[in-house]
């Protein structure tokens, strides 16, 4: 989910690649009009549409009324560099990391800090890792709540479906109530009013979670994990290639680094 600036850099992993956008079609008479950017099978001719569960910050966020974010300015920039239009659409994650709307030809691509894992992988086709995250433990200040293993009895919060979530069934005392929400947003509403005791999730959406001093991290998790954009499992060979050599002109320009930089630094 998700998805904040200052403090950040402390406590996260470096990332990995990618990005670029603007405008083109196939002007093939016989062509199919969805096939766009050099024969890529696209939802729309001449524009990239992105599918992402918002906000999930610093990833994805509104701001003056346009979305923004590490994964938002990613693919901004990899729309641009296979000169089409970036177009976004705001779904739940349950229905990005499934793969249901990509199936549904709602979008072209995922950009929403999905985790690439071996399950995933069975009916998704993930782009070059772009970032490296962490799982981590966020609670009030002043809470007697110090690692994991103190939850027992106690209600912690995770977004449906994510890494998260499988992170705190897998690890948590067994008599810990795993309460699941849509999206951070109800998390964090809930932590706020004391319907949960914590949060488990991605270490950046958490961090800025602590910017108020009203919450804090109790602990850190290395999980390994990587997030890469998303695309169907088949028929897309062309355009995972396309995506990860934006990716790669990105990371060889700088321009990886200045977006990176943008959302992560001290």
């Amino acid at each position: 989910m998700n998805r904040s600036r200052s403090a950040m850099l402390a406590a996260l992993a470096a990332g990995t690649l990618l990005l670029s956008a603007c405008g083109g079609g196939s002007d093939d008479a016989g062509a199919d009009p969805s096939a766009g950017a050099g024969g890529l099978d696209l939802v729309s001719e001449g524009s990239l549409t992105v599918c992402s569960d918002v906000p999930y910050p610093p990833f994805e966020f509104e701001e003056n009324g346009e979305y923004t974010g590490f994964d938002m300015d990613l693919m901004k920039e990899v729309a641009k560099g296979m000169d089409l239009e970036f177009t976004v659409q705001d779904v739940g994650f349950d229905g990005l990391q499934s793969g249901a709307v990509l199936a549904a030809g709602q979008c072209d691509v995922g950009a929403s800090a999905v985790t690439i894992t071996e399950e995933r992988q069975a009916s998704l086709a993930f782009s070059d890792p772009y970032y490296d995250s962490l799982q981590s433990l966020l609670v009030p200040e002043g809470s007697d709540i110090a690692s994991i293993d103190d939850l027992g009895k106690k209600r912690v919060g995770v977004q449906q479906g994510t890494t998260g979530e499988t992170y705190t069934r897998e690890n948590a005392p067994e008599d810990t109530e795993v309460v699941s929400f849509p999206s951070d947003a109800e998390m964090y509403a809930s932590i706020q009013a004391g319907g949960v005791d914590a949060l488990l999730q991605d270490l950046p959406v958490n961090i800025g979670h602590t910017e108020d001093g009203a919450f804090t991290l109790a602990e850190e998790y290395p999980t390994d994990e990587q997030y890469g954009f998303i695309m169907k499992k088949d028929g897309t060979e062309d355009l995972v290639a396309a995506v990860n050599e934006q990716l790669t002109a990105m990371r060889d320009n700088g321009r990886y680094q200045e977006i990176y930089d943008s959302y992560f630094t001290e």
